[in-house]
C-alpha cells in the first residue's frame, strides 16, 4: 500500500502534530510512504526526514503561504494522483479535517476520521474508530481507492527514528490553485504555552470558573507552574470563559497527556471522549457524585478557589526539586 502523508503546517512551518500520522505510515507500509509539505518559503522540514519516508515532497508557493483548505485540498490531490497514492493519511486535527474532506471530494474517494486500527482482510480495509463519544469502537470496511483517512494521535504516538535522513524533493504547485478565499486572520490565545495536542501536561478548567480573567488566574497559573498547556471544557467555552481552541472533547480536541488536571469538570460524556486516554487523571471537584472521578486516577473533593492557589504555590516553590 503507498502511502501519501500529508505533514501539518502553518502555511510556513512544519508541525509535530504530523507524527503520528508518519508513526501510521511506519507501521502499515514502512517502505513506500511519501510526505507532503505545503506553504511558502517552509522550515522545520528536517523534523520529517529521518523516519524513513520514500521522500519528503515541498511544495512552495506564495498562494499557499497561508494554511487555506481550499488552496491545500488541490496540491494533495494533485500528489496523490501522480504518485498513485492507495491512502492519504494524516493526524487527526482541525487542520486535516478541513483539508482531506475537499480531497476526498476532489478523488471521489472514501474518507475516514480518527483511525485507531487499520487492517486488510480478505483483500479489503478494514478500520476501526471510536464512536458514540467513544464509548464504542466502530469496525468499517472501506470500499474504493484511495482512501483518504485521518488518524487519531493518541492510538499511534510518534514514529521511531530511522537514522538516515529521507530526501527532500522540491515539487511544483499545480496551476490551478483555486483563490476564492483569502485568508483575514488567526485569533488565539498565545501565551507560549505547549499545543495542547502535544503536551505532556494539561490543566482544564470548567463553567464554574466564573470569567476570563479568573480562569487564566488559577488554570493558567496552575498550568505554567506545570509546564503544561491549558484546556477547557464546551461549557466554559460556549460561555465565553475560555477561547475556542482550548476546548478538549467530541467537538473540541483529543489529548492523551501523561497528566490530565480537570479543574472543576463535571465529567460530561463529551468532554470524556475527548480526554480519557490520559496516562493519569486528577480531578478536583466540589461534587463527589461528578461523574469526571468516576474515570480519575486521583480525586479531590474540595473547593478549586482554595486548593489551586495553595496547589500552584507548592509547584512553584519546589521548582526544579
Amino acid at each position: 500500500m503507498k502511502i501519501l502523508v500529508l505533514a501539518e503546517t502553518d502555511g510556513g512551518r512544519v508541525s509535530e502534530k504530523s507524527l503520528p500520522a508518519i508513526a501510521f505510515a511506519q507501521q502499515k507500509s514502512p517502505d513506500a510512504f511519501t510526505i507532503l509539505a505545503i506553504g511558502d518559503n517552509l522550515q522545520c522540514i528536517e523534523t520529517l526526514t529521518g523516519y524513513g519516508a520514500q521522500a519528503v515532497l515541498t511544495v512552495n508557493h506564495p498562494a499557499l503561504a497561508k494554511p487555506l483548505a481550499e488552496r491545500y485540498a488541490p496540491v494533495v490531490a494533485h500528489y496523490a494522483r501522480q504518485l498513485g497514492a492507495d491512502a492519504i493519511v494524516a493526524t487527526t486535527t482541525t487542520f486535516s479535517r478541513d483539508v482531506l474532506a475537499r480531497v476526498a471530494g476532489l478523488l471521489d474517494a472514501p474518507m475516514l476520521s480518527d483511525i485507531i486500527a487499520l487492517e486488510q482482510t480478505d483483500g479489503k480495509l478494514v478500520a476501526k474508530r471510536p464512536i458514540y463519544s467513544a464509548n464504542l469502537i466502530g469496525t468499517f470496511e472501506v470500499e474504493g481507492s484511495p482512501v483518504v483517512m485521518t488518524v487519531r494521535g493518541p492510538a499511534w504516538g510518534k514514529p521511531e527514528p530511522k537514522g538516515a535522513d529521507s530526501p527532500v524533493q522540491t515539487a511544483e504547485a499545480p496551476a490551478d490553485i483555486p483563490t476564492r478565499s483569502e485568508w483575514v486572520r488567526l485569533q488565539g490565545g498565545g501565551g507560549g504555552r505547549p499545543d495542547l495536542t502535544q503536551a505532556r501536561v494539561v490543566v482544564s478548567g470548567g463553567r464554574p470558573l466564573k470569567d476570563p480573567e479568573t480562569f487564566e488566574k488559577y488554570i493558567g497559573g496552575l498550568a505554567d507552574a506545570l509546564g503544561g498547556a491549558v484546556g477547557a471544557t464546551r461549557a466554559a467555552v460556549d460561555a465565553g470563559i475560555a477561547p475556542n481552541e482550548l476546548q478538549v472533547g467530541q467537538t473540541g480536541k483529543t489529548v492523551a497527556p501523561e497528566l490530565y488536571i480537570a479543574v472543576a469538570v463535571s465529567g460530561s460524556v463529551q468532554h470524556l471522549a475527548g480526554m480519557k486516554d490520559s496516562k493519569v487523571i486528577v480531578a478536583i471537584n466540589t461534587d463527589p457524585e461528578a461523574p469526571i472521578f468516576q474515570v480519575a486516577d486521583y480525586g479531590l473533593v474540595a473547593d478549586l478557589y482554595q486548593v489551586v492557589p495553595e496547589l500552584t504555590e507548592l509547584l512553584k516553590n519546589n521548582k526544579g526539586q
